[in-house]
């Protein structure tokens, strides 16, 4: 398979993906929604999804739901941090899997988070360990969505102006595809102007009402960006307001198409 292959299935040119984030037990353990983690598969599939970002041990286990749904993409979750509530090098970073297990398992991209507030001696490590995940995608032709974070930190003014630099590092170290927590429309413009790689905007964790969700898209559409990241604030609310959330962001998602372009 081909770089161009797997990132049209990543990111369709005729619409917004919407890929559902089912990967928080790497994290956060047992987290409320997602106590059976095979579970939300069946249940959102059929919802206007366009894919699923999940762990390794998910991957494994619903081989044969995927089979069934091929036009699902996986993007699989190579690394891990703890501890995420520290602020300051307080973690580690490691990766669990490897680009020829991602390949092996046929998915279609491998994500790696990108925390920033640590050591320098651990963001030398941390960009080594990239780059070498980046070289190995590139040899394999299996995107990289790189998530460039500040974990644990509160969303003040001044982690949403860091994470917009650290996303140029994650650009400069060959990320095929940047993830950021949603920094406004005119920030999300911004990078997907200067940068010009795919752009895929993360909901975070459940916050607000739903009305909130459904505007942050929005805004995240208009700027450009290729892809919502959407999980907790849809399967952590009641099923009746989530279900209603997914379809009012699906329709959205189809009202943008991106022509024959791989990339922004």
């Amino acid at each position: 398979m081909s770089m161009e292959y797997r990132m049209r299935r990543t990111l369709p040119s005729d619409r917004v993906a919407i890929i559902m984030p089912v990967d928080h037990g790497l994290i956060f353990n047992r987290i409320e929604g997602l106590e059976t983690p095979s579970a939300p598969f069946a249940t959102w599939a059929d919802h206007d999804v366009t894919g699923f970002m999940m762990t390794p041990g998910q991957v494994k286990q619903t081989e044969s739901f995927f089979a069934r749904n091929p036009q699902l993409t996986r993007v699989l979750t190579l690394d891990t941090y703890y501890d995420h509530t520290q602020l300051d090098g307080g973690g580690a970073h490691r990766l669990i899997a490897t680009v020829e297990d991602a390949v092996r398992m046929g998915v279609d991209a491998v994500k790696m988070l990108f925390p920033w507030n640590i050591s320098n001696a651990e963001r030398a490590a941390l960009c080594e360990r990239v780059g070498k995940v980046v070289s190995a995608c590139d040899a394999w032709d299996i995107p990289l969505v790189l998530e460039p974070v500040l974990i644990g930190a509160p969303r003040t003014q001044e982690v949403i102006e860091e994470e917009e630099q650290v996303a140029r590092i994650a650009y400069d170290l060959g990320a095929h595809i940047i993830k950021i927590a949603f920094p406004g429309e005119e920030r999300t413009r911004r990078l997907v102007e200067e940068l010009r790689v795919p752009l895929v905007i993360a909901g975070g964790p459940l916050a607000g009402p739903p009305e909130d969700t459904v505007d942050a898209v929005a805004q995240t559409i208009r700027a450009g960006a290729r892809g919502v990241i959407v999980g907790r604030n849809i399967w952590q609310r009641e099923r009746e307001v989530a279900e209603k959330v997914l379809a009012e962001v699906a329709t959205l998602t189809h009202q943008v198409g991106f022509g024959d372009r791989d990339s922004q």
